[in-house]
């Protein structure tokens, strides 16, 4: 091929210079009718194909590859053919002999030219797009999945990202709560995926029925939702390449903290340094036009959504109620109640009635059993046999003392000395641990070892009094007898010495 410089100067020569294209032809070394082809064009016109490229041995079996790349449109992307498998298939199948090579091409050339085509979108201010997305992190020195929650406002292309142990309802709806917090209101609309979070079935006519957790969310902030077509990620490719982003730019490298609470500080701190960036295609920072989409959002309401997942259940007969694959503990007089678990991000509360009978702290590991020992010792004080064994006291973290305590009742008292440990160990339920552990200390010092002494050296801590132990009501305290002295016992005794001399 000539090059453009070439093309400049022959066709100077002629239109200009006045030579024939013979002369032309002469001057620069080359044939004249490559002249007379210049001549006709301004600029190399490049390698032009008269007719298409001819495949005698693939050409009979286009139509079978064409057949499986149209199948594959309607199968999920792991399901679908490579050229190789292709290759196979019709060699196998159909006696395909030319080589893997031309199969390739084609398959490459068809796809590229079956590829969707998109349409640039514009946005108006003050509408959301809502996803999750995960990575690897370290927390607490454990390496664990991170799912993130991200929301973005497209129209200036803002983003707040929060992390999260588990991709939940009570994740997704904190989610929110922390995005519209940061955001400083309520966007007009958010669009969504089909997340089974938010809908429970997508209807015939294209309608969704919501969860009730998304319903009562949506009625609590009064947001319009939209849901992308499923399996199109490109309704919503603001916050999907926001998601990349995220992952790419604030999470890289993996995130080591002690808590999800401080990677969560750290993500929003970057979230609002992004806020000074200026995009490719604008002369406005994102907060700049981040304004635009704030001057629209919805006022927050007073208080925020009670970020949870409710779950209706039944307290079972040892005490211990199930949610996500863990039992928690509830006082046993709730035993064989019906009961509601409310699940938050880091605590199960669990209710009956309008009473809060339990908090623990939230477990995401499977089949975990979470006692609260001081729910399981009224009906141990009733079966003080059952002490050794308990489970609900085993990694029960007392100080040493209360060890010793029950070690001394026990050997002076017997299957009663265990009854009243179980009855110091119930002071826990109304008074701190400090109170109750500080009189173990002092009722040990003293010797004073039983329930009623302990019980009377908390209230002399809380009344600040000294104590006032009368020993005759305490029969099982080691007690000192003092008698008068007799002289004639002395006389006996200075007799023996006299007889021994």
């Amino acid at each position: 091929m000539y090059s453009v410089d070439l093309y400049a100067r022959v066709r100077r020569s002629c239109h200009a210079e006045g030579f024939s294209e013979r002369e032309t032809a002469h001057r620069f070394g080359i044939d004249r009718k490559t002249v007379s082809k210049i001549l006709k064009h301004r600029l190399p016109p490049g390698y032009r194909r008269d007719g298409a490229a001819a495949r005698p041995k693939l050409d009979a079996f286009t139509g079978i590859i064409d057949q499986i790349l149209e199948e594959d449109k309607h199968r999920i992307k792991k399901r679908r053919h490579t050229a190789k498998r292709i290759y196979e298939r019709i060699r196998d199948e159909h006696g395909f002999s030319g080589g893997i090579t031309i199969v390739t091409d084609y398959v490459r050339h068809q796809k590229r030219r079956n590829k969707e085509v998109f349409v640039p979108l514009s946005h108006a201010p003050g509408h959301a797009q809502v996803d999750f997305g995960e990575t690897l992190g370290f927390i607490d020195g454990v390496e664990c999945k991170l799912h993130y929650f991200a929301m973005t406002l497209p129209h200036s292309d803002a983003v707040f990202s929060k992390t999260y142990p588990r991709e939940t309802t009570e994740a997704f709806c904190d989610g929110h709560n922390a995005a519209f917090a940061f955001f400083g209101g309520v966007p007009q609309s958010i669009l969504y995926d089909n997340t089974t979070i938010a809908v429970v079935k997508i209807l015939g006519d294209g309608k969704r029925e919501r969860t009730r957790t998304f319903s009562e969310l949506q009625s609590h902030y009064l947001f319009e939702d939209k849901f992308g077509r499923p399996g199109k990620g490109n309704d919503k490719g603001n916050v999907e390449g926001m998601i990349g982003y995220v992952r790419r730019n604030l999470l890289v490298p993996a995130p080591r903290a002690a808590s999800f609470d401080v990677v969560n500080a750290q993500l929003e701190e970057q979230c609002l340094r992004r806020q000074d960036d200026i995009l490719r295609g604008h002369r406005e920072s994102i907060g700049e036009r981040m304004l635009r989409d704030l001057d629209t959002l919805m006022d927050l309401p007073p208080v925020a959504y009670d970020a949870c997942e409710k779950v209706s259940t039944r307290a079972t007969s040892i005490s211990m109620v199930r949610y996500r694959c863990n039992d928690y503990s509830v006082p046993v007089a709730y035993a064989h109640h019906d009961v509601q678990a409310r699940g938050y991000i880091h605590e199960v509360v669990i209710g009956c009635g309008t009473d809060i009978i339990a908090r623990h702290k939230r477990s995401y590991d499977k089949e975990d059993m979470i006692f609260d020992p001081l729910h399981f010792l009224p009906l141990l004080e009733q079966k003080v046999g059952a002490l050794d064994q308990a489970a609900p006291l085993k990694g029960w973290n007392l100080p040493d003392a209360f060890a010793t305590l029950h070690r001394l009742l026990e050997a002076r008292m017997g299957k009663k000395g265990k009854r009243e440990y179980v009855q110091v160990l119930r002071l826990l339920e109304t008074f701190e641990m400090d109170l109750v552990y500080g009189a173990v200390k002092h009722a040990l010092e003293l010797g004073a070892i039983g329930y009623d002494a302990v019980k009377h050296l908390v209230l002399c801590r809380i009344e600040k009094r000294p104590p006032r132990l009368d020993l005759e009501i305490y029969p099982y305290l080691p007690k000192a007898l003092v008698e008068t002295t007799d002289p004639a016992s002395y006389m006996s005794l200075m007799a023996r010495d006299k007889e021994a001399a």
